[in-house]
């Protein structure tokens, strides 16, 4: 199967972004199955409702979150209402929603689980890597051969023990949280796709996605002021892999399409 992941949804521009790119760019590079990060998409935190419904008429089969998973209050309430949304697995155990989901295209099924890390990182998770690999029994116990992880994740050296560690047993694992994309995407011991992370869809003239003089004020002038979205053209960054039947990544690469 081909997959298609979108890196972290910022605001409107991210959101303009994908709706307008995303159909096309599913159907010209054949993707089987769509996951994209809509943590942020909300004015820069949280998802709605409304927005997760926009992003499935668009292609996507599976949204995944972050640590800003209910920053949007609305969210809180509707959380455990759509298996299609995920939101970290590892935080904490009162949270709505889905540990993971299995995504159903034809005769393909892909387990889906977002995780989130422990560096840096508010609020922080707990233990990623038991977590992982239980959510990973749990799943290919049930026929599930391929799974794609969404590690939420600050440190980049956290990510890439953490790809280490599911290589063998994940099919992928997609860095999300730093909005920046990184050029080290490859297959960890002939199993695992990888990516330290796979970038924002938002605003190209920005701070990662944010207004460039609101986070001058706060980082150069230390003075206090509540961040804001960029508004502006935009980008949709991510990755597209390819797993064989066997739950074996046999490709990974990585987009980034302007509008």
């Amino acid at each position: 199967m081909r997959i298609c992941f979108v890196g972290d949804i910022v605001a409107l521009p991210g959101k303009r972004a994908v709706e307008s790119i995303l159909p096309g760019f599913l159907k010209d590079n054949q993707i089987d199955i769509c996951i994209a990060n809509a943590e942020n998409s909300a004015g820069g935190l949280g998802v709605s409702s409304k927005i997760a419904d926009s992003l499935f008429d668009k292609g996507v089969d599976c949204i995944t979150l972050g640590n800003h998973a209910f920053s949007n209050f609305e969210f809180i309430k509707t959380a455990g209402r759509d298996s299609r949304i995920i939101r970290p697995a590892n935080v904490n155990e009162d949270w709505p929603g889905f540990d993971y989901t299995i995504v159903e295209k034809g005769d393909m099924r892909l387990g889906v689980i977002n995780l989130e890390g422990q560096v840096d990182i508010t609020p922080t998770g707990c233990d990623p890597y038991k977590k992982a690999d239980r959510l990973m029994e749990e799943i290919k116990n049930k026929g599930v051969k391929a799974v794609f992880i969404d590690f939420h994740a600050e440190a980049t050296s956290e990510k890439a023990a953490f790809a280490y560690h599911c290589a063998g047993k994940a099919s992928v694992v997609v860095g999300t949280h730093t909005h920046v994309q990184t050029a080290d995407e490859r297959i960890l011991r002939d199993y695992t796709g990888f990516i330290t992370d796979a970038g924002m869809s938002g605003c190209i003239e920005s701070v990662i996605g944010m207004d460039i003089d609101c986070s001058l004020r706060r980082l150069r002038d230390k003075l206090p002021g509540r961040y804001e979205a960029a508004m502006g053209e935009a980008f949709m960054c991510g990755i597209i892999a390819e797993v064989d039947k066997d739950g074996r990544c046999t490709s990974i690469k990585r987009f980034c399409e302007y509008e």
